[in-house]
């Protein structure tokens, strides 16, 4: 019932979907459609078995491998991340495969003895060095902190094949398994939603660790990730959008993101959102219960201006409003700016302030003096926050770089 899919010649897709998953971490990252969790097998005068699945997919995944090849010639099992979505399965693996070696870096041999309390037959590898299967070579990138301590890739030196494990991948559910195989803005979409969700505070990490591939000067034909969609047609193209990523690159667009009890606080949203449009930025209105966090963190990602804007309600902002600035403070944007704004009953400065001191933590610049108003804003209220959205369109523009091509 489970089929491997034919990537190559002696390299196969035998991982599984997750059809059914809708968050991932278990915090504001949904994952609308489920996602994959990928596993490669690569035949030569030895065999390897690249990356593993969810404890849960087990026999799934075994239906597949077994499909392809004899379990008993599998001679190494390479764990590129212990996270349990990759993980999970390995010990009723392993004891299908005893004789394989379990093929990791030293961190990756520490945290499996953590999770699971087994030893096995470990070939401890660090970057630069090579695993020879015989005709073709595996050369091994350790990648800590992209996204785990244990990260590592595999380079496929005769393909120009990247397994990129957690980079790069999206946490998309489909029957296809390749870029080329839907549309190229929803692949790049799932690609953004997964950084900004999960890799933005790594940023510096990532960059330097993507300069020192291209110092490497190795030609990456395809990149095989571990969630999602692999990278065929576009591996470029997928490379140069987390450099874009990595180094906080922006596009002149504006988040306004707020909540509201009696709707004041929306109405002032709605007509700072004409100001901005009337500048002719683009700009996006998120009311914070009823939109996806993680799409807003999403779309986030590339813009160069937020605006936050929250009522007043027990001296402070409401509670979606912090859970969203809980989790910007977490993600650590690189070069955005911001401005606030709110209404209150009698605790006049409470809910802006709060905003501002966590923008500020969270390393965003306050680009103006907040707006905040008391109960329902006036016409002449209403108009102060129309051209509250033109100055800070004009703040930036102003403060705007140019994005790299991509």
């Amino acid at each position: 019932m489970f089929n491997p899919l034919k990537i190559k010649e002696n390299l196969y897709w035998v991982g599984v979907i997750d059809w059914d998953i809708r968050s991932f971490h278990g915090f504001t990252y949904s994952t609308q459609t489920g996602t994959t969790y990928n596993s490669y097998l690569l035949i030569d005068e030895k065999v390897a078995l690249i990356d593993g699945v969810k404890d849960c997919f087990y026999p799934e995944w075994l239906e597949r491998i077994s499909k392809v090849i004899d379990l008993k010639r599998i001679d190494y099992f390479i764990c590129n991340h212990v996270e349990l979505d990759h993980s999970g399965a390995i010990p009723e693996m392993m004891k299908r495969i005893p004789k394989a070696k379990l093929v990791t870096n030293q961190r990756g041999k520490e945290a499996l003895l953590k999770h699971f309390y087994t030893e096995w037959d470990f070939q401890i590898v660090k970057g630069g060095d090579k695993l020879s299967l015989g005709k073709k070579n595996l050369r091994f990138i350790e990648a800590p902190m992209v996204h785990w301590p244990d990260s590592m890739f595999d380079y496929l030196e005769e393909e120009g094949i990247l397994f990129s494990n957690d980079a790069f991948g999206q946490h998309y559910a489909s029957s296809h398994r390749f870029d080329d195989e839907v549309s190229f803005d929803l692949v790049m979409d799932e690609n953004a939603k997964y950084y900004a969700n999960i890799l933005w505070p790594l940023s510096p990490i990532i960059l330097k660790k993507l300069e020192e591939i291209k110092a490497m000067n190795i030609p990456i034909k395809m990149i095989l990730t571990s969630h999602g969609l692999s990278w065929r047609k576009y591996p470029q193209k997928a490379i140069e959008s987390y450099l874009n990523w990595a180094k906080g690159i922006t596009v002149p667009k504006v988040i306004i993101a707020y909540d509201t009890m009696y709707y004041s606080t929306e109405k002032m949203a709605q007509a700072i959102l004409e100001g901005i449009i009337l500048e002719g930025l683009d700009a996006k209105l998120y009311r914070l219960p009823i939109t996806d966090m993680g799409d807003i963190i999403k779309k986030f990602l590339d813009a160069k201006g937020l605006l936050l804007g929250s009522s007043t309600i027990n001296n402070d902002i409401l509670p979606t409003v912090a859970k969203f600035l809980y989790e910007i403070k977490g993600l650590r944007p690189l070069n955005k700016i911001a401005g606030c704004f709110g209404s209150y009953g009698w605790a006049k400065d409470m809910a802006v302030k709060t905003l501002e001191t966590k923008l500020k933590e969270a390393g965003i610049s306050i680009a103006l003096p907040s707006l905040n108003f008391k109960y329902v804003p006036s016409e002449d209220e209403l108009k102060q926050c129309f051209d509250f959205g033109r100055k800070f369109a004009l703040e930036v523009k102003k403060s705007q770089g140019s994005i790299v091509s991509i």
